[in-house]
């Protein structure tokens, strides 16, 4: 199988995560301190897996200025684009309470969400499609993570877009065209940078890093912090020592 086909598969798995914790949203009620509990336990995972997987493989393999760049980049556009989105209505696209807001609160806000899911999860694609760049096979932990994150993000923003009283064809519509998404990204991820030089890889893999680091911030925490609150960091902590331990024990 070439590799770009199996870049493009693998990021398809991780966003079928997506879908997964949707249709559990939409068809069983789960309480919102589980859900909120099992997303802190994915914002732990995800810091493992971008600190030692990939800002510290970025930094070897590409030197400390692409990475340090890249990752301060990927963090700022972020940023400034999620800043944009939630003026239009996608602030709270991860809360699975009463925050989001319908489409007559705010008009267009249906779009926005959308988009904003989407800018949510093409780093993390994007960077399954560059792990398999040296040759190894994909990377379990990045793998792991991503597909371990996704289920709590699909399942939070799913149930407050059905308390927003969006639809179901919106829905699965809005998560099966971001699994979609997340193949082709992860499959044009590793066509573009399959000839890169490893400073450029460095560089692309640090600003993914980065906006992934934003968006646990951002999105992922509050979510979870509204319920679970100062149980928070014991299960972020347990989150970040399993992706760890994934690392280590293969």
């Amino acid at each position: 199988m070439p590799q770009w086909v199996e870049a493009g598969l693998w990021g398809l798995v991780g966003g079928v995560a997506l879908v997964l914790g949707a249709a559990v949203a939409w068809w069983v009620r789960v309480p919102r301190r589980v859900v909120a509990g099992i997303m802190a336990f994915g914002a732990g995972v995800l810091i493992s897996a971008l600190a030692f997987d990939l800002v510290d493989e970025a930094q070897r393999s590409g030197g400390l200025v692409p990475t340090a760049g890249g990752f301060l980049g990927g963090a700022t556009v972020y940023v400034l684009i999620n800043v944009l989105l939630a003026r239009r209505g996608a602030r709270h696209r991860k809360r699975s309470g009463d925050q989001q807001p319908s489409e007559q609160d705010t008009a267009g806000s249906g779009a926005a969400i959308a988009v904003g899911a989407l800018l949510d999860g093409i780093p993390e694609s994007v960077v399954l499609g560059v792990s398999l760049l040296g040759g190894g096979g994909i990377g379990v932990t990045v793998l792991a993570a991503v597909f371990i994150s996704n289920v709590p993000e699909g399942l939070s923003s799913a149930a407050g877009m059905k308390t927003a009283g969006r639809n179901a064809r919106y829905v699965f519509g809005v998560w099966s065209g971001i699994a979609v998404a997340s193949g082709l990204a992860a499959l044009v991820g590793n066509l573009l940078l399959r000839s890169a030089s490893p400073a450029t890889v460095a560089a692309i893999t640090a600003v993914a890093a980065g906006a992934i680091l934003a968006m646990i911030a951002d999105t992922m925490i509050p979510e979870a912090f509204e319920r679970t609150e100062l149980y928070t960091g014991l299960l972020a902590t347990i989150g970040f020592l399993t992706a760890f331990v994934i690392e280590h024990a293969g």
